[in-house]
């Protein structure tokens, strides 16, 4: 991202969703109000006809899903946002955004659960959900702000990533960061990704075709091009098919697609990480908890550190196993029962790793996670 001249601006989290994804480009939003997330959508039916743009409140997450989808086979930057309960019902929908490879961004503000939870309390309970919600085996990229003016970067940064790699992006963060007002830099100036289009008068154009980078170009409906869209799986030519080894070629290349590019694709964030005894691995609003308590740590002369993760899939894995290395055990604090612990006993066994969870509605405060490392170091 190139940054120009810098504004400071005071906003709220959800403001600076709705800002950034007009800064990106985005021209199309569909949703349905749900807290926590329901300022984006407001901000966004004020400002989108502004620009020309499109905002439709439709009558309920299923549809807005598929709204979303139709605007970018379109040609447009499609943006949705919602919180848990509407996030389960989009599920079915990302499914099709991922097998037909169709540019999206989705925003999961958190908030309490299962089912309609605590409305107005904070949560990370949809780490699991944002990698695996949908059925069967789909590529997807997950980022986690843990700021204002993080939420505004990922934000335009997931449109880049959905139009580079034909893949729904999810904006994932809790309640706490959707609400704060904080002082914010806002680049004048940004560097966009655009979907890659087939040269005008190609003949035999396939539109799932194997390239040297794994993205095949994207035409737009009314293109002038030939394309089948389905949800089920097909040949380069887009027309369904079950022979196996086409279903292998063109699946491998769907779901390898990420993996390809996670050099471009994951990012994290090392605090104090190169002589930690003790790392602590967190995202989100827990993660300036951990910041804050790796601080108060290093005081007690307690060698920790913090790794945070900002892509949350695919996870920062080489990252994690460096850092782990040279630790002796490895804290994971999070607004859930457990979610991303697994994800980290996974990469680095499960002997070293603590849990600290909490489900209750409440963020994990400083001072709990600095007793945890106490009772580690």
């Amino acid at each position: 991202m190139t940054a120009g001249a810098r504004t400071p601006r005071l906003l709220q989290g959800n403001e600076a969703c709705a800002l950034g994804a007009l800064a990106a480009g985005c021209r199309f939003f569909a949703g349905y109000p749900i807290t926590p997330s329901s300022e984006i959508a407001e901000r966004l039916s004020e400002e989108m006809p502004r620009v020309g743009g499109v905002f439709i409140q439709m009558e309920d997450e299923i549809a807005s899903m598929g709204a979303v989808l139709g605007a970018s086979l379109g040609g447009a930057k499609a943006m949705t946002a919602t919180s848990g309960p509407g996030f389960s019902l989009k599920q079915e929908n990302l499914g099709y955004a991922a097998m037909a490879e169709i540019p999206c961004v989705i925003v999961n503000v958190m908030r309490g659960g299962p089912s309609t939870g605590m409305p107005t309390r904070p949560s990370q309970a949809d780490v699991m959900q944002s990698r695996w919600g949908t059925h069967g085996d789909h590529p997807v990229i997950v980022l986690a702000p843990a700021s204002v003016g993080e939420v505004y970067e990922l934000t335009v940064r997931a449109f880049n990533l959905s139009e580079t790699y034909r893949v729904p992006v999810i904006v994932l963060y809790d309640e706490v960061v959707a609400h704060l007002l904080e002082t914010t830099v806002v680049p004048e100036t940004l560097t966009l990704s655009e979907r890659k289009a087939p040269l005008k008068g190609t003949s035999g154009f396939r539109p799932y075709a194997e390239t040297d980078d794994g993205v095949p170009p994207m035409a737009r409906f009314g293109d002038g091009f030939r394309t089948h869209t389905t949800g089920l799986t097909h040949g380069e030519d887009g027309f369904p098919t079950q022979k196996p080894e086409t279903v292998r070629r063109v699946m491998g290349r769907l779901l390898g697609k990420v993996e390809r590019h996670r050099d471009a694709i994951e990012s994290c964030e090392a605090v104090a990480c190169d002589d930690a005894e003790v790392l602590v691995v967190a995202f989100g609003i827990t993660s300036r908890a951990a910041r804050r308590a790796v601080k108060l740590a290093r005081n007690e002369n307690i060698r920790a550190g913090l790794l945070r993760p900002i892509t949350l899939w695919p996870f920062p894995e080489r990252a994690l196993r460096e850092m782990a290395g040279k630790a002796k055990g490895i804290l994971v604090p999070e607004m859930n029962a457990g979610q991303l612990c697994l994800e980290v006993e996974r990469i680095v066994g499960g002997g070293r790793v603590v849990r600290l969870d909490r489900f209750d509605g409440e963020v994990i405060a400083p001072e709990e996670i600095l007793e945890c490392l106490r009772g580690m170091s």
